[in-house]
């Protein structure tokens, strides 16, 4: 199926043993993600932002995947990244953040270091509860895409959202909740004062449940949810690497 424009996979291979994994948000696609992924490409890192199954197409076919399939895509690029490179980062975007979470929750120290950005782990929204049957009878609702304060910036997405990978990822919220425990590497969680996306919460919860001893919290002033694109979007990428360097110049076990 074609790939909608904007939304193709993006990599680059440096040469400071240093790799990134990115990963982007439910409905989204690599587009959210490469402003940051060049970025860090100018920094010399190996960088991978691979599109999830499911996404950058149709929501019909995103309806076909569930979180298992988007899973399974970013282990995949992420064990790459572990065979090339020396040290091994993951950051992501909002669903991203969720992905990001149970890659720490696996590979444990083979990770040194993961980047939040309006990251996920539940919602607050009534109907949420009613998703496993809603499931059932609608196959799509109203889109959260776009969500950015700048103007004149659109994000690559689908605008509505398919019900029943919604449903889907309810079921990887609740398995990474559960497992917060087990994230002890070192933590950027960076989060925006006003998001129509993702509540305020689900930063909160996050920060109270990792053991990570290294959690810098960074607080996103002028951006919507998808700060990637945002205002913000500089001082993401400029505390990302700054947060790599660090992390690099300590030696820091995870």
């Amino acid at each position: 199926m074609p790939v909608l424009a904007g939304a193709q996979p993006f990599a680059h291979t440096g040469s400071s043993g240093v790799g990134v994994l990115l990963c982007h948000g439910f409905t989204g696609s690599p587009a959210s993600m490469r402003p940051w992924g060049e970025h860090l490409a100018g920094e010399d890192f190996t960088v991978s932002i691979p599109l999830l199954p499911g996404h950058g197409t149709t929501w019909q076919e995103m309806n076909r995947t569930g979180w298992q399939d988007w899973y399974g895509c970013v282990r995949g690029e992420l064990l790459g990244l572990l065979e090339r490179c020396e040290s091994v980062f993951v950051f992501g975007l909002s669903m991203g953040g969720t992905l990001t979470l149970r890659l720490a929750q696996e590979f444990g120290d083979r990770i040194d270091g993961i980047a939040l950005v309006n990251a996920s782990v539940l919602t607050l929204r009534k109907d949420a509860k009613l998703l496993p049957l809603l499931a059932r009878l609608v196959p799509s609702v109203k889109g959260v895409s776009g969500d950015i304060a700048k103007p004149g910036v659109v994000e690559p997405a689908y605008t509505r959202t398919p019900v029943r990978a919604a449903a889907s990822l309810a079921k990887l919220w609740a398995l990474v909740r559960a497992d917060l425990h087990r994230v002890t590497q070192p933590l950027l969680l960076l989060h925006s004062v006003v998001d129509h996306v993702v509540e305020p919460v689900n930063s909160r919860i996050i920060a109270e449940g990792v053991r990570s001893v290294n959690l810098t919290e960074v607080v996103l002033e002028n951006s919507f949810h998808v700060a990637t694109l945002d205002n913000d979007a500089p001082l993401i990428f400029d505390r990302s690497v700054e947060f790599v360097r660090s992390i690099r110049r300590a030696g820091e076990p995870v």
